[in-house]
């Protein structure tokens, strides 16, 4: 948008019968260096205007039109501050005839944070007689603006500047680069690239050596074509990419489509399906980590404004489901893009021109409730400014967005620059775990659920598939607990507990899961049966295993088992052996309480007798004190 430029040029028109100065005193050469200036201005060739603009300048210092546009091309070049000192000078040279030009001043001044001088402007410009409706009404917005610029500056305690930081030439070139995602380990990015002279568009991957970004290169396999795609988003696991195609085969003007990576590369597109897309447009998609969720774009009817958020879920027959949209909180009478779910599931970042901002497009951020989203939170200057700010991307540790611009450094058009988040407007940050679930027996590679719930609340966090091969990742928002359980059918459940603090020491963590057949003799740990210290109550979070363990039973109504209890040596043994014994009991008895049938359980304590590690250390003392399930019999 030539925001400056077109104000400054409306407004010298409208003064050019104003004689404060007389231009009739300007040089005819000084003039035909203004008239090249604002031709190539008009074409967008700003740094070439500012040069014929000072020439014209140096001829005749006086030239006041010049000045002022020279204000407004600083402007559109985002050199806010020399902008703001050209356009005092030229106040100071003519108050008179520069006073209609409060305007675009304040506009810099608010470009460049400084807004409460933009409200003084501001408010000087409107205190003047005859202005236009259009005057009045651009005025109007531009107060709007710096007044909620001015509120929402007092929700930060943190400093208000922003490093950024382009990712080099290993990521960006010549051409356009945008819409940046990563893998959860931050070891790939892909981007959309301008090619063909800038007539189309691709994917290209980077990936990182020794902390740097190597070349980047087109996706390999199918997914690059001769037509246009885009608006893409890599899942956290690195193996689907969700994007925007324009295909004959499609559905409407723009559809979502799906790619998996395979052995060969990317596979050829698979179009969402039609309760994802419309006749109409649809661009922009988002997975949320665990895959289950398909976030995107839309402009079809019956949504709040021009453009709306909407959501679509995974089915068990692996549709999708009927897209909803995201409501009126969300949504607004305006238009909301560029959906980023963030790897805690719980964090939505989208871009917004409907709810109140810094003008143009912002971004927001919004966090699940227990009935939608909360309200939308600016994320504030100087992220957001007076210009239009695209999709943004956040790493899994919370602390670093990626995003697309056209800043002073570009290697051309939009590069990819990041920059650290300040803390109040970072999600949880999240680690996550992944591994290989196979068959204990022949070491085959299963395809099994994954439930990731906290223990706290009992809410499911996230459900995963491992793939055919067996290969699973599941992200874990830090700060929680989680019980941990991977299932398949004709198999014995497998159950792990992970306790993630205000901050973990390690990056992620590796676990690969035997499942056991379901057979006799199969014997499994239940980690998250827990029970207050040197005593037999169960601790309230033992309540979501105990649950799998009831829905067990129920769904193999022929089985029996066992349920023992184990201690450390630390102690008198037959108090370990009592202990051990009440635990086990304390289980089967909540198990009777659930209409499990007496005659297929059976509760046994084991005292310290059969340690599975090392008594002698913290860690092997903690793996002996445990609550076992063993198949006894299963006709």
């Amino acid at each position: 948008m030539k925001i400056w430029l077109t104000i400054c040029l409306l407004l010298a028109t409208l003064l050019a019968g104003a004689q404060q100065y007389d231009s009739n005193k300007v040089p005819k050469k000084a003039k035909g260096l203004y008239e090249q200036a604002m031709n190539a201005a008009d074409q967008g060739r700003y740094a070439a205007s500012l040069d014929l603009v000072n020439k014209a300048l140096q001829l005749y210092p006086a030239f006041l039109d010049a000045q002022l546009s020279k204000a407004g091309i600083l402007g559109e070049l985002k050199k806010y501050d020399q902008s703001i000192e050209a356009y005092q000078q030229a106040f100071a040279a003519d108050t008179d005839y520069t006073k209609e030009y409060h305007l675009p001043y304040a506009i810099n001044l608010m470009g460049k944070g400084n807004f409460a001088e933009a409200l003084n402007a501001i408010n000087s410009f409107l205190s003047l007689p005859g202005l236009s409706p259009a005057s009045r009404k651009s005025a109007d917005y531009r107060k709007k603006c710096i007044l909620f610029a001015l509120e929402r500056q007092k929700l930060d305690s943190f400093p208000i500047e922003l490093i950024v930081i382009n990712e080099g030439d290993s990521v960006n070139s010549p051409l356009s680069e945008y819409f940046p995602s990563l893998t959860i380990d931050q070891q790939q990015i892909i981007v959309t690239r301008k090619v063909r002279g800038g007539t189309d568009e691709d994917f290209y991957a980077s990936s990182k050596k020794d902390g740097k970004w190597n070349t980047a290169i087109p996706l390999p396999g199918q997914i690059n074509t001769p037509m246009k795609e885009g608006a893409q988003q890599i899942s956290q696991d690195g193996k689907w990419l969700v994007y925007t195609g324009q295909y004959q085969e499609g559905y409407g003007n723009f559809d979502i489509y799906l790619s998996i990576l395979t052995n060969e590369g990317w596979s050829a597109s698979m179009n969402a399906g039609p309760k994802v897309n419309s006749e109409f447009w649809e661009s922009a998609p988002c997975l949320s980590p665990d895959k289950t969720e398909l976030y995107f774009s839309s402009d079809r009817p019956g949504g709040y404004g021009g453009i709306d958020l909407y959501v679509s879920r995974l089915l068990a027959n692996g549709k999708w489901s009927e897209a909803i949209n995201l409501g009126p909180s969300i949504n607004t009478a305006g238009d909301e893009t560029g959906p980023f779910m963030h790897a805690d599931n719980q964090t939505l970042y989208f871009t917004s021109n409907g709810h109140p901002g810094y003008g143009g497009e912002d971004i927001y951020l919004t966090k699940r409730t227990s009935d939608g989203f909360a309200k939308p939170f600016n994320l504030g200057f100087p992220i957001n400014t007076i210009h239009n700010e695209s999709t943004l991307t956040v790493t899994a540790d919370g602390r670093w967005a990626y995003y697309a611009s056209d800043r002073e450094d570009s290697r051309g058009g939009m590069d990819i620059y990041h920059f650290e988040l300040r803390p109040n407007l970072r999600p949880l940050p999240t680690t996550w775990v992944q591994g290989k679930v196979f068959d204990s027996i022949t070491g085959k590679g299963l395809s099994a659920v994954i439930e990731l719930i906290e223990l706290d609340s009992k809410r499911m966090v996230s459900q995963v598939q491992s793939d055919e091969e067996g290969q699973y990742l599941a992200t874990l928002p830090v700060g929680k607990t989680y019980a941990f359980s991977v299932n398949k059918k004709g198999y014995l459940f497998h159950s792990a507990r992970f306790v993630l603090g205000d901050a973990t020491g390690r990056s992620h963590f590796q676990l690969d899961i035997p499942l056991k057949p379901f057979a006799t003799g199969a014997k499994v740990v239940l980690h998250n049966i827990l029970f207050e210290t040197g005593k037999s109550d169960l601790l309230q979070e033992s309540l979501v295993e105990l649950g799998k363990l009831v829905s067990l039973m129920k769904e193999n109504p022929a089985v029996k088992i066992e349920i023992s209890g184990h201690t450390d040596s630390i102690g008198k043994a037959s108090d370990n052996q009592l202990l051990s014994s009440a635990r086990a009991k304390r289980v089967v008895d909540y198990l009777i309480t659930q209409g499990i049938e007496v005659h297929r359980l059976k509760s046994v304590g084991y005292g310290a007798t059969k340690p599975i590690a090392d008594n002698t250390t913290p860690e092997g003392r903690a793996l002996n004190r445990r609550t076992e399930l063993l198949v006894m019999e299963n006709k």
